[in-house]
Formats: structure tokens, C-alpha cells, sequence
């Protein structure tokens, strides 16, 4: 049965992913995504931790980045390409992000998501991740607000558990590499 499950490696990511981020970014975010120089920044940006999403093929079909801050970690963006959302991609790279926080004794994760994003606030949720607020005005695009998402300490028995509930559905659905 295992043989039969979607596969995804993820890495750090490299300079030489970058054409292809750009290319998830742009499909992602439209004409207000990130630069080139933009990603090249974070890769040399000491708090900055980047991973990339490769399918079975070797293809690059998502990324995600996070900046660690002393005990907390601020997740700037995570995207898939159209072709691969549903395949449990973001979700994928969401774990390897708190995985990195949990190996770096980081206690908090925060993130912004459009109010829109109603698929990407049902994943911060499922891991633990609650509203405290909006951002009006945020996304320059269309001043659509953000919804302000933190987890409590992931070192906390309750968010320790549903996380090792919800890896382990997760892995049930993807083969993680």
C-alpha cells in the first residue's frame, strides 16, 4: 500500500530552486509575489529557514519559508502549484516547518493569511494554529485584511498530541521524504 501513496521529499531549499519557487509564486500570488532577489535574500538570511517540495519526479511543486526568532517563528509564505494542492503538499511543508521549531526549542509559530483563504486557515487550525486577530488593509493587491494565527507553546502537552495525531494522518496520505 505504500507504494500506492502520493510521494514528496522536501529540502532545505537552494539557490538553484528559485526559478521554479518564482514560477509557484507567480501561479500563487499573481503579480504581487516575491522577487528573485527577494528569495536569494532569505536564503542568506541567517533566521530564515526555506524548504522546497519535490514530487517523485524530481519536480519542485511547492515551498515554504519561516523566519525563527529567538522562541518564536513567523511562517512568511507557504505555496503549491495548482496542479499539486490537495496532494497534502502545503501540509507536508507546514510539519517540516514545525518540526525545524520543535529541533530549535522554538516555542510560538505565527503567520498572516488572507481572511479569504478559507483552505489555508482550515490547515493552520487542523494543527493548533488560532485567530487573535486582524491586519486591515494587509495584502497590497486588493487591501484585503489578514487573519492573525499563533499556536500556543508546541511543547505543551495539547499541541504536542494533536500534532502527533495529525502526522500521523498525514503520513497515512503521503509518503514524506
Amino acid at each position: 500500500m505504500q507504494d500506492t501513496l502520493f510521494t514528496v521529499k522536501i529540502e532545505r531549499m537552494k539557490a538553484a530552486d528559485i526559478e521554479q519557487v518564482i514560477a509557484i509564486e507567480a501561479e500563487a500570488y499573481g503579480e504581487h509575489h516575491w522577487s528573485k532577489e527577494s528569495f536569494f535574500n532569505e536564503l542568506s538570511n541567517e533566521l530564515a529557514k526555506y524548504y522546497s517540495a519535490f514530487n517523485s519526479d524530481g519536480e519542485l511543486i511547492g515551498y515554504a519559508g519561516s523566519w525563527e526568532i529567538l522562541e518564536e517563528a513567523h511562517i512568511t509564505n507557504i505555496a503549491v502549484a495548482k496542479k499539486y494542492r490537495r496532494h497534502h503538499v502545503g501540509e507536508a511543508l507546514l510539519t517540516s516547518i514545525i518540526e525545524e521549531c520543535r529541533k530549535n526549542m522554538v516555542k510560538y509559530i505565527t503567520l498572516e493569511v488572507r481572511v479569504s483563504n478559507e483552505a489555508a486557515i482550515g490547515l493552520y487550525e487542523k494543527y493548533g494554529f488560532h485567530s487573535l486577530g486582524t491586519r486591515k488593509g494587509y495584502y497590497q493587491d486588493n487591501n484585503e485584511d489578514a487573519l492573525i494565527m499563533w499556536t500556543e507553546n508546541i511543547f505543551y502537552d495539547k499541541f504536542k498530541e494533536n500534532y502527533k495525531e495529525k502526522f500521523a494522518q498525514l503520513t497515512k496520505a503521503v509518503n514524506i521524504l
